[in-house]
Protein backbone atom coordinates (compact mmCIF):
# COMPACT_ATOMS: atom_id res chain seq x y z
CA UNK A 1 0.00 0.00 0.00
CA UNK A 2 1.41 3.40 -1.00
CA UNK A 3 2.11 6.03 1.64
CA UNK A 4 -0.76 8.41 2.27
CA UNK A 5 -0.34 12.09 1.41
CA UNK A 6 -0.28 14.08 4.67
CA UNK A 7 -2.02 17.48 4.64
CA UNK A 8 -1.34 20.12 7.30
CA UNK A 9 -4.23 22.63 7.54
CA UNK A 10 -4.31 26.11 9.07
CA UNK A 11 -7.80 27.59 9.32
CA UNK A 12 -10.72 28.07 11.67
CA UNK A 13 -11.33 24.93 13.71
CA UNK A 14 -12.76 22.41 11.18
CA UNK A 15 -15.56 21.44 13.57
CA UNK A 16 -16.58 25.03 14.32
CA UNK A 17 -19.75 26.48 12.74
CA UNK A 18 -17.99 29.30 10.88
CA UNK A 19 -18.04 29.34 7.09
CA UNK A 20 -14.26 28.82 6.99
CA UNK A 21 -14.49 25.97 9.50
CA UNK A 22 -17.35 24.29 7.62
CA UNK A 23 -15.60 24.45 4.25
CA UNK A 24 -12.36 23.16 5.78
CA UNK A 25 -14.30 20.18 7.12
CA UNK A 26 -15.92 19.54 3.73
CA UNK A 27 -12.58 19.65 1.89
CA UNK A 28 -10.76 17.41 4.34
CA UNK A 29 -13.58 14.85 4.46
CA UNK A 30 -13.55 14.67 0.66
CA UNK A 31 -9.82 13.93 0.70
CA UNK A 32 -10.07 11.37 3.50
CA UNK A 33 -12.85 9.43 1.77
CA UNK A 34 -10.43 8.52 -1.02
CA UNK A 35 -8.18 6.64 1.40
CA UNK A 36 -5.18 8.46 -0.10
CA UNK A 37 -4.75 11.24 2.47
CA UNK A 38 -4.06 11.92 6.13
CA UNK A 39 -4.86 15.27 7.77
CA UNK A 40 -3.32 17.18 10.66
CA UNK A 41 -5.30 20.34 11.43
CA UNK A 42 -4.43 23.33 13.58
CA UNK A 43 -7.88 24.34 14.82
CA UNK A 44 -7.89 28.08 15.40
CA UNK A 45 -10.13 31.13 15.77
CA UNK A 46 -12.19 29.81 18.71
CA UNK A 47 -11.81 29.64 22.48
CA UNK A 48 -10.54 26.32 23.77
CA UNK A 49 -11.13 24.80 27.18
CA UNK A 50 -8.96 21.79 26.38
CA UNK A 51 -5.81 21.85 24.26
CA UNK A 52 -5.47 18.09 24.01
CA UNK A 53 -5.18 16.92 20.36
CA UNK A 54 -8.29 15.07 19.23
CA UNK A 55 -8.84 12.32 16.67
CA UNK A 56 -11.89 12.88 14.47
CA UNK A 57 -14.47 10.11 14.05
CA UNK A 58 -14.66 8.06 11.92
CA UNK A 59 -11.18 8.83 10.57
CA UNK A 60 -9.26 8.14 13.80
CA UNK A 61 -5.50 8.28 13.18
CA UNK A 62 -6.03 9.72 9.70
CA UNK A 63 -7.36 13.05 11.04
CA UNK A 64 -6.01 14.75 14.12
CA UNK A 65 -6.94 18.28 15.25
CA UNK A 66 -4.61 20.28 17.49
CA UNK A 67 -6.42 23.20 19.23
CA UNK A 68 -4.44 26.46 18.95
CA UNK A 69 -4.91 30.09 19.92
CA UNK A 70 -5.20 32.37 16.94
CA UNK A 71 -3.90 30.41 13.96
CA UNK A 72 -0.68 28.98 15.34
CA UNK A 73 2.92 30.23 15.56
CA UNK A 74 6.16 29.87 13.60
CA UNK A 75 7.56 27.60 16.32
CA UNK A 76 4.55 25.31 16.01
CA UNK A 77 4.96 25.03 12.23
CA UNK A 78 8.67 24.32 12.57
CA UNK A 79 7.97 21.59 15.11
CA UNK A 80 5.30 19.97 12.92
CA UNK A 81 7.56 20.08 9.88
CA UNK A 82 10.31 18.31 11.84
CA UNK A 83 8.17 15.72 13.59
CA UNK A 84 5.18 15.09 11.31
CA UNK A 85 6.71 15.72 7.88
CA UNK A 86 3.50 16.82 6.08
CA UNK A 87 3.45 16.78 2.28
CA UNK A 88 1.27 19.86 1.64
CA UNK A 89 0.37 22.92 3.71
CA UNK A 90 -3.29 23.94 3.08
CA UNK A 91 -4.44 27.27 4.51
CA UNK A 92 -7.68 29.21 4.51
CA UNK A 93 -8.85 32.60 5.83
CA UNK A 94 -7.80 36.23 5.46
CA UNK A 95 -4.08 36.46 4.58
CA UNK A 96 -3.36 39.11 7.20
CA UNK A 97 -3.83 36.48 9.93
CA UNK A 98 -0.85 34.61 8.46
CA UNK A 99 1.70 37.37 8.08
CA UNK A 100 4.03 35.42 10.35
CA UNK A 101 3.63 32.39 8.08
CA UNK A 102 4.67 34.19 4.91
CA UNK A 103 7.76 35.45 6.76
CA UNK A 104 9.01 31.86 7.15
CA UNK A 105 8.19 30.88 3.56
CA UNK A 106 11.87 30.15 2.96
CA UNK A 107 11.70 27.48 5.68
CA UNK A 108 8.52 25.84 4.39
CA UNK A 109 8.40 25.92 0.61
CA UNK A 110 11.78 24.31 -0.05
CA UNK A 111 10.25 21.29 1.71
CA UNK A 112 6.54 21.27 0.84
CA UNK A 113 4.11 23.24 -1.39
CA UNK A 114 1.57 25.71 0.01
CA UNK A 115 -2.04 25.76 -1.22
CA UNK A 116 -4.11 28.80 -0.21
CA UNK A 117 -7.94 28.73 -0.35
CA UNK A 118 -8.40 32.46 -0.69
CA UNK A 119 -11.31 34.40 0.83
CA UNK A 120 -10.47 38.03 -0.02
CA UNK A 121 -13.71 39.80 -0.66
CA UNK A 122 -13.57 43.21 -2.31
CA UNK A 123 -11.87 45.85 -4.38
CA UNK A 124 -9.70 47.91 -4.62
CA UNK A 125 -7.42 45.03 -5.50
CA UNK A 126 -5.14 44.51 -2.46
CA UNK A 127 -1.74 45.03 -4.06
CA UNK A 128 -0.32 45.18 -0.53
CA UNK A 129 -1.00 41.41 -0.41
CA UNK A 130 1.21 40.69 -3.41
CA UNK A 131 4.06 39.34 -1.27
CA UNK A 132 1.60 36.98 0.45
CA UNK A 133 0.10 35.72 -2.81
CA UNK A 134 3.52 35.08 -4.29
CA UNK A 135 4.38 32.83 -1.34
CA UNK A 136 2.01 30.09 -2.54
CA UNK A 137 2.39 27.29 -5.04
CA UNK A 138 -1.36 27.45 -5.78
CA UNK A 139 -4.16 29.85 -4.90
CA UNK A 140 -7.73 28.57 -5.07
CA UNK A 141 -10.41 31.30 -5.24
CA UNK A 142 -13.83 30.93 -3.57
CA UNK A 143 -15.58 33.33 -5.94
CA UNK A 144 -15.15 34.81 -9.39
CA UNK A 145 -14.53 38.18 -7.77
CA UNK A 146 -11.70 36.74 -5.68
CA UNK A 147 -10.29 35.04 -8.78
CA UNK A 148 -10.26 38.35 -10.66
CA UNK A 149 -8.60 40.12 -7.72
CA UNK A 150 -5.78 37.57 -7.54
CA UNK A 151 -5.29 37.76 -11.32
CA UNK A 152 -4.86 41.52 -11.10
CA UNK A 153 -2.48 41.46 -8.14
CA UNK A 154 -0.34 38.44 -9.09
CA UNK A 155 -1.05 37.24 -12.64
CA UNK A 156 1.83 34.75 -12.57
CA UNK A 157 0.73 32.71 -9.55
CA UNK A 158 -1.05 29.41 -10.31
CA UNK A 159 -4.77 29.96 -9.78
CA UNK A 160 -7.97 27.87 -9.73
CA UNK A 161 -11.63 28.65 -9.05
CA UNK A 162 -13.52 26.30 -6.71
CA UNK A 163 -16.55 27.99 -5.12
CA UNK A 164 -18.01 26.89 -1.81
CA UNK A 165 -20.70 24.22 -1.76
CA UNK A 166 -23.35 22.87 0.62
CA UNK A 167 -24.43 19.32 1.36
CA UNK A 168 -27.59 18.42 -0.54
CA UNK A 169 -28.44 15.76 2.06
CA UNK A 170 -28.65 18.46 4.75
CA UNK A 171 -29.93 21.50 2.89
CA UNK A 172 -32.91 20.41 0.80
CA UNK A 173 -36.45 21.78 0.22
CA UNK A 174 -39.28 20.77 2.54
CA UNK A 175 -42.98 20.63 1.70
CA UNK A 176 -45.40 23.42 2.61
CA UNK A 177 -47.14 21.02 5.00
CA UNK A 178 -43.88 20.24 6.80
CA UNK A 179 -43.02 23.93 6.96
CA UNK A 180 -46.38 24.80 8.54
CA UNK A 181 -46.01 22.03 11.12
CA UNK A 182 -42.46 23.06 11.99
CA UNK A 183 -43.54 26.66 12.43
CA UNK A 184 -46.26 25.59 14.81
CA UNK A 185 -43.94 23.27 16.75
CA UNK A 186 -40.87 25.51 16.91
CA UNK A 187 -42.26 29.03 16.79
CA UNK A 188 -45.73 28.52 18.30
CA UNK A 189 -47.24 30.77 15.67
CA UNK A 190 -49.63 30.71 12.75
CA UNK A 191 -48.45 29.63 9.31
CA UNK A 192 -49.27 32.95 7.67
CA UNK A 193 -46.73 35.03 9.60
CA UNK A 194 -43.91 36.40 7.40
CA UNK A 195 -40.62 35.01 8.74
CA UNK A 196 -37.20 36.45 7.84
CA UNK A 197 -34.05 34.55 8.84
CA UNK A 198 -30.56 35.91 9.52
CA UNK A 199 -27.68 33.50 10.18
CA UNK A 200 -24.38 35.26 10.83
CA UNK A 201 -21.79 36.10 13.41
CA UNK A 202 -22.60 39.15 15.49
CA UNK A 203 -19.87 41.29 13.94
CA UNK A 204 -19.87 44.93 12.88
CA UNK A 205 -19.52 44.31 9.14
CA UNK A 206 -22.50 41.92 9.28
CA UNK A 207 -24.74 44.88 10.24
CA UNK A 208 -26.67 43.03 12.96
CA UNK A 209 -27.64 46.16 14.88
CA UNK A 210 -28.59 48.06 11.75
CA UNK A 211 -30.76 45.14 10.64
CA UNK A 212 -32.76 45.35 13.89
CA UNK A 213 -33.20 49.09 13.53
CA UNK A 214 -34.32 48.92 9.91
CA UNK A 215 -36.56 45.91 10.63
CA UNK A 216 -38.35 47.87 13.37
CA UNK A 217 -38.89 50.85 11.06
CA UNK A 218 -40.25 48.56 8.32
CA UNK A 219 -42.71 47.00 10.76
CA UNK A 220 -43.82 50.49 11.80
CA UNK A 221 -44.19 51.71 8.22
CA UNK A 222 -46.21 48.71 7.03
CA UNK A 223 -48.06 48.05 10.32
CA UNK A 224 -46.77 44.47 10.39
CA UNK A 225 -45.90 44.09 14.08
CA UNK A 226 -48.32 41.18 14.41
CA UNK A 227 -47.62 39.71 10.98
CA UNK A 228 -43.83 39.48 10.64
CA UNK A 229 -40.95 38.07 12.66
CA UNK A 230 -37.16 38.22 12.33
CA UNK A 231 -35.20 35.18 13.55
CA UNK A 232 -31.51 35.89 14.20
CA UNK A 233 -29.30 32.82 14.66
CA UNK A 234 -26.39 34.46 16.45
CA UNK A 235 -24.97 35.32 19.86
CA UNK A 236 -26.62 38.63 20.86
CA UNK A 237 -24.07 39.24 23.61
CA UNK A 238 -20.93 38.37 21.65
CA UNK A 239 -18.09 40.40 23.25
CA UNK A 240 -16.70 41.08 19.76
CA UNK A 241 -20.07 42.27 18.41
CA UNK A 242 -22.94 44.53 19.36
CA UNK A 243 -25.24 44.24 22.37
CA UNK A 244 -28.28 43.12 20.42
CA UNK A 245 -30.49 42.58 23.47
CA UNK A 246 -29.93 46.19 24.47
CA UNK A 247 -30.73 47.36 20.93
CA UNK A 248 -33.98 45.35 20.93
CA UNK A 249 -34.96 46.92 24.26
CA UNK A 250 -34.05 50.42 23.08
CA UNK A 251 -36.10 50.00 19.90
CA UNK A 252 -39.11 48.68 21.80
CA UNK A 253 -39.25 45.42 19.85
CA UNK A 254 -41.03 42.51 21.49
CA UNK A 255 -38.63 39.61 22.02
CA UNK A 256 -39.81 36.21 20.79
CA UNK A 257 -42.57 37.87 18.78
CA UNK A 258 -41.13 40.50 16.43
CA UNK A 259 -37.53 39.35 16.94
CA UNK A 260 -36.37 35.93 18.09
CA UNK A 261 -32.74 35.16 18.96
CA UNK A 262 -31.65 31.59 18.33
CA UNK A 263 -28.53 31.13 20.45
CA UNK A 264 -28.12 27.36 20.76
CA UNK A 265 -25.32 25.67 18.85
CA UNK A 266 -27.31 23.66 16.34
CA UNK A 267 -25.78 20.60 14.64
CA UNK A 268 -25.21 21.11 10.92
CA UNK A 269 -27.70 18.33 10.17
CA UNK A 270 -30.50 20.44 11.72
CA UNK A 271 -29.66 23.81 10.18
CA UNK A 272 -31.74 23.15 7.07
CA UNK A 273 -34.86 23.34 9.24
CA UNK A 274 -34.22 27.00 10.07
CA UNK A 275 -34.04 27.97 6.41
CA UNK A 276 -37.03 25.77 5.63
CA UNK A 277 -39.40 27.57 8.02
CA UNK A 278 -38.38 31.02 6.73
CA UNK A 279 -39.91 32.99 3.87
CA UNK A 280 -36.62 34.76 3.15
CA UNK A 281 -33.00 34.79 4.33
CA UNK A 282 -31.29 38.17 4.70
CA UNK A 283 -27.64 39.16 4.32
CA UNK A 284 -26.85 42.89 4.30
CA UNK A 285 -23.16 42.62 5.23
CA UNK A 286 -20.98 45.52 4.12
CA UNK A 287 -18.34 43.04 2.92
CA UNK A 288 -18.60 39.31 2.36
CA UNK A 289 -16.07 36.87 0.96
CA UNK A 290 -18.73 34.37 -0.02
CA UNK A 291 -21.73 34.26 2.34
CA UNK A 292 -22.32 30.57 3.02
CA UNK A 293 -25.66 31.12 4.80
CA UNK A 294 -27.30 32.49 1.66
CA UNK A 295 -26.11 29.50 -0.38
CA UNK A 296 -27.54 27.16 2.27
CA UNK A 297 -30.82 29.05 2.08
CA UNK A 298 -31.04 28.77 -1.70
CA UNK A 299 -30.24 25.07 -1.48
CA UNK A 300 -33.29 24.65 0.77
CA UNK A 301 -35.40 26.65 -1.69
CA UNK A 302 -35.77 29.79 0.44
CA UNK A 303 -35.11 33.00 -1.54
CA UNK A 304 -32.66 35.63 -0.33
CA UNK A 305 -32.32 39.36 0.11
CA UNK A 306 -28.63 40.21 -0.25
CA UNK A 307 -26.23 43.07 -0.69
CA UNK A 308 -24.45 42.88 -4.03
CA UNK A 309 -20.98 42.58 -2.54
CA UNK A 310 -18.24 39.96 -2.76
CA UNK A 311 -19.33 36.39 -3.45
CA UNK A 312 -22.98 37.21 -2.69
CA UNK A 313 -23.29 38.64 -6.19
CA UNK A 314 -22.93 35.21 -7.81
CA UNK A 315 -25.61 33.77 -5.55
CA UNK A 316 -28.37 36.33 -5.73
CA UNK A 317 -28.14 36.65 -9.51
CA UNK A 318 -27.82 33.48 -11.60
CA UNK A 319 -28.35 32.44 -15.23
CA UNK A 320 -32.15 32.42 -14.77
CA UNK A 321 -32.22 35.85 -13.13
CA UNK A 322 -32.49 36.94 -9.51
CA UNK A 323 -32.86 34.21 -6.89
CA UNK A 324 -34.34 36.73 -4.50
CA UNK A 325 -33.89 40.48 -4.29
CA UNK A 326 -30.51 42.03 -5.05
CA UNK A 327 -29.71 45.28 -3.23
CA UNK A 328 -27.10 47.39 -4.96
CA UNK A 329 -24.81 49.43 -2.70
CA UNK A 330 -25.77 53.06 -2.30
CA UNK A 331 -22.24 54.09 -1.32
CA UNK A 332 -18.76 52.80 -0.64
CA UNK A 333 -16.44 53.47 2.26
CA UNK A 334 -12.75 52.74 2.56
CA UNK A 335 -11.80 51.10 5.83
CA UNK A 336 -8.27 50.29 6.88
CA UNK A 337 -5.95 49.08 9.60
CA UNK A 338 -2.23 48.59 10.03
CA UNK A 339 -2.53 45.17 8.38
CA UNK A 340 -5.07 46.20 5.70
CA UNK A 341 -4.22 49.65 4.30
CA UNK A 342 -7.47 49.81 2.31
CA UNK A 343 -10.55 47.87 1.33
CA UNK A 344 -14.01 48.90 0.22
CA UNK A 345 -17.14 48.30 2.23
CA UNK A 346 -20.32 48.30 0.15
CA UNK A 347 -23.10 50.01 2.07
CA UNK A 348 -26.78 49.77 1.21
CA UNK A 349 -29.42 52.32 2.16
CA UNK A 350 -32.37 51.87 4.49
CA UNK A 351 -34.71 52.80 1.64
CA UNK A 352 -33.38 50.05 -0.66
CA UNK A 353 -33.59 47.50 2.15
CA UNK A 354 -37.20 48.43 2.88
CA UNK A 355 -37.98 48.22 -0.83
CA UNK A 356 -36.46 44.72 -0.92
CA UNK A 357 -38.57 43.65 2.07
CA UNK A 358 -41.67 45.10 0.41
CA UNK A 359 -41.00 43.20 -2.79
CA UNK A 360 -40.44 39.91 -0.99
CA UNK A 361 -43.43 40.34 1.33
CA UNK A 362 -45.93 41.33 -1.37
CA UNK A 363 -44.81 38.55 -3.71
CA UNK A 364 -46.88 36.25 -1.56
CA UNK A 365 -46.17 32.63 -0.76
CA UNK A 366 -46.50 31.38 -4.33
CA UNK A 367 -44.16 34.02 -5.74
CA UNK A 368 -41.56 33.32 -3.05
CA UNK A 369 -41.76 29.60 -3.76
CA UNK A 370 -41.05 30.21 -7.45
CA UNK A 371 -38.00 32.30 -6.56
CA UNK A 372 -36.86 29.64 -4.10
CA UNK A 373 -37.18 26.85 -6.67
CA UNK A 374 -35.12 28.89 -9.10
CA UNK A 375 -32.47 29.43 -6.43
CA UNK A 376 -32.44 25.72 -5.64
CA UNK A 377 -31.74 24.92 -9.32
CA UNK A 378 -28.98 27.53 -9.33
CA UNK A 379 -27.24 25.83 -6.41
CA UNK A 380 -27.55 22.34 -7.85
CA UNK A 381 -26.16 23.48 -11.21
CA UNK A 382 -23.36 25.82 -10.11
CA UNK A 383 -22.46 24.76 -6.55
CA UNK A 384 -22.73 20.98 -6.70
CA UNK A 385 -21.27 19.38 -3.58
CA UNK A 386 -20.17 16.33 -5.53
CA UNK A 387 -18.25 18.50 -8.01
CA UNK A 388 -16.74 20.53 -5.17
CA UNK A 389 -15.39 17.40 -3.49
CA UNK A 390 -14.05 15.91 -6.72
CA UNK A 391 -12.36 19.17 -7.71
CA UNK A 392 -10.52 19.30 -4.40
CA UNK A 393 -9.42 15.67 -4.61
CA UNK A 394 -8.13 16.20 -8.16
CA UNK A 395 -6.44 19.47 -7.17
CA UNK A 396 -4.56 18.06 -4.18
CA UNK A 397 -3.46 14.95 -6.08
CA UNK A 398 -2.21 17.19 -8.89
CA UNK A 399 -0.33 19.45 -6.47
CA UNK A 400 1.39 16.44 -4.91
CA UNK A 401 2.29 15.00 -8.30
CA UNK A 402 3.56 18.25 -9.80
CA UNK A 403 5.32 19.74 -6.75
CA UNK A 404 6.28 16.73 -4.65
CA UNK A 405 7.52 17.12 -1.08
CA UNK A 406 10.77 16.75 0.84
CA UNK A 407 13.13 14.57 -1.24
CA UNK A 408 10.82 14.81 -4.28
CA UNK A 409 10.15 18.57 -3.98
CA UNK A 410 10.21 20.38 -7.32
CA UNK A 411 9.03 23.61 -8.91
CA UNK A 412 10.30 25.93 -6.15
CA UNK A 413 13.17 28.27 -6.97
CA UNK A 414 13.29 30.40 -3.84
CA UNK A 415 16.39 31.05 -1.79
CA UNK A 416 17.02 28.40 0.87
CA UNK A 417 18.61 29.46 4.15
CA UNK A 418 20.32 26.68 6.12
CA UNK A 419 21.26 26.68 9.76
CA UNK A 420 24.98 26.79 10.43
CA UNK A 421 26.19 24.65 13.31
Amino acid sequence: MSKKIKILTLSDHPLSPSGVGTQTKYVMEALLKTGKFQVLSLGGAIKHHDYTPKLVDPWNEDWKIIPVDGYGTPEMIRSILRNEKPDILWIMTDPRFYEWLWQIENEIRPLIPIVYYHVWDNFPAPHFNRKFYESNDLIVAISKLTRDIVKEVTPDVALKYIPHAVREDVFFPITSEDRDKLREDLLKQDKDRFVAFWNNRNARRKQSGTLLWWWKEWLDKRDLHQKAQLIMHTEPGDPHGQDLNQIVEQLGLISDRQVLFSTQKVPLEQMGTFYGIADVTINISDAEGFGLATLESLSVGTPIIANMTGGLQEQVVGPEGENGVAIFPASKAIISSQQVPYIYEDRISKESFHAALDKMYYLGEEGRQELGQQGHRHVRTNYSFENFCQQWVDTMLQVHEEHGSWETRKGYNGIVFKEVA
